[in-house]
């Protein structure tokens, strides 16, 4: 259509796509090949599918770490003497804990279960389960003896294999008996208490009343015979307890690790030190951060492989359509509309691939989480920012063939030609 202006010029105004116009030839194109269409999808939703699986059992596993961090490292406490150098470089205790230091240590809000150990010794002599000294046998590695209170299982979260652990009246009456570690016990023949077994420390005899395993603050406990304080005070001179093992409630630990101190020592709690669990988790989030940035960058790589697979179908896409690209351009479409509707067409494609992919991705997660019985972690802004990265890796892998397809000259497509 032409026009003729005040000045007698002649004038004509070429066709222009609109956004509709835009719209519904990129909707034309990829609804013209069904089939490699979902191919194409097919590749976007495994990478945004990968992305949302691994982030997601990333979170999830990281709320069972901490979980289980809770459950075992945020309730375990201990106290201990402090120590000084001596002019000699050896470190020495500046002041012994009290006997009664589980006692006074329960009586405070946060502690669940103390008990004391301190290492025996016991000048040296083996620890056997015959009282006959063979000087012919070979020699066999002798058991760690330890001395503990009756608490001291509840403390470490130690559990009865068989027989039962002691108390406080062996305690206070120095009974000569004895529980076993389980790893002390196969190393010592022991399997049963119920015809009251024996061990003998040197040539002084000891009633195995039972044997324990678990310890999960104390390992070296299953290796170890155990005898309760007051027998290892009678029999061995045992000057004071080592150490405080504290069961805590969950949040407890900086308030225990001020108050136990000051329970222990009133007068002077710098000679007490103290090992409390955190409030702020900075393990745990290290952990969690660590699993996040392994499982993102694995589900990265399948998100480049579903961007390289748009790309790949674009252009030959472009390739195909040169004909078509060449006829549009002759009818009056510009570089940039042409661009714009390759662009258009690879997000569109993207965007439908990450919905479904972030779809799939959620149910994956959802199902290994009921199969490990495990609580599924999934923020709903991951989910989103997944979907919508579909459209933006479209995007960006459409940016090559959009350009490929804008720079066609209208008479060398006519002709055949690229």
């Amino acid at each position: 259509m032409t026009a003729t202006p005040p000045d007698g010029r002649v004038t004509r105004r070429a066709d222009r796509f609109g956004l509709r116009d835009l719209a519904s030839e990129a909707a034309a194109g990829i609804d013209a090949r069904p089939g490699r269409l979902f191919l194409t999808i097919l590749g976007t939703v495994l990478g945004i599918a990968s992305v949302v699986v691994t982030i997601g059992l990333a979170q999830t596993a990281a709320g069972q770490i901490a979980r289980r961090f809770d459950a075992v490292a945020a309730t375990q406490a201990m106290a201990s003497p402090s120590t000084t150098r001596g002019a000699d470089g050896n470190a020495r205790a500046t002041a012994p804990l009290p006997w009664d230091a589980d006692v006074r240590a329960e009586r405070l809000a946060g502690v669940e279960a103390a008990g004391l150990v301190a290492a025996v010794d016991v000048g040296g002599v083996a620890v056997t389960a015959v009282p006959v000294n063979d000087p012919s046998a070979p020699a066999t590695t002798s058991a760690t003896v330890l001395a503990a209170s009756g608490d001291l299982l509840d403390a470490v979260r130690g559990e009865v294999v068989t027989g039962r652990f002691f108390d406080s009246g062996h305690d206070a009456r120095a009974d000569r008996v004895v529980v076993l570690g389980s790893r002390a016990a196969e190393r010592l023949g022991v399997s049963r208490v119920d015809r009251q077994p024996s061990v003998f420390i040197g040539d002084r005899s000891y009633t195995v009343i039972g044997v324990v395993d678990g310890m999960q603050r104390r390992t070296d406990l299953r290796d170890a015979v155990v005898l309760p304080l007051g027998t290892a005070r009678a029999d061995f001179g045992l000057p004071a307890p080592e150490e405080l093992h504290l069961r805590i409630a969950v949040g407890a630990g900086p308030v225990v690790g001020e108050q136990v101190p000051v329970a222990l020592s009133p007068n002077s709690p710098e000679t007490v030190s103290m090992q409390v669990p955190g409030g702020g988790g900075g393990v745990r989030d290290d952990v969690q951060a660590d699993i996040s940035t392994i499982f993102l960058a694995l589900g990265g790589v399948a998100l480049l492989i579903g961007g390289l697979g748009i790309a790949n179908v674009t252009l030959l896409s472009v390739m195909e359509r040169v004909g078509e690209i060449g006829l549009r351009r002759a009818l009056g479409a510009r570089r940039r509309d042409i661009a714009a509707q390759f662009m258009l067409e690879s997000a569109t494609v993207g965007l439908l691939g990450g919905m479904v992919g972030a779809a799939l991705g959620v149910a994956a997660v959802v199902v290994v989480s009921a199969a490990q019985s495990w609580t599924p972690i999934l923020h709903l802004g991951v989910v989103l920012a997944s979907a919508a990265g579909g459209g933006v890796i479209g995007l960006l892998a459409g940016i090559y063939p959009a350009v490929k397809a804008a720079s066609v000259e209208p008479i060398a497509a006519l002709r055949g030609g690229v």
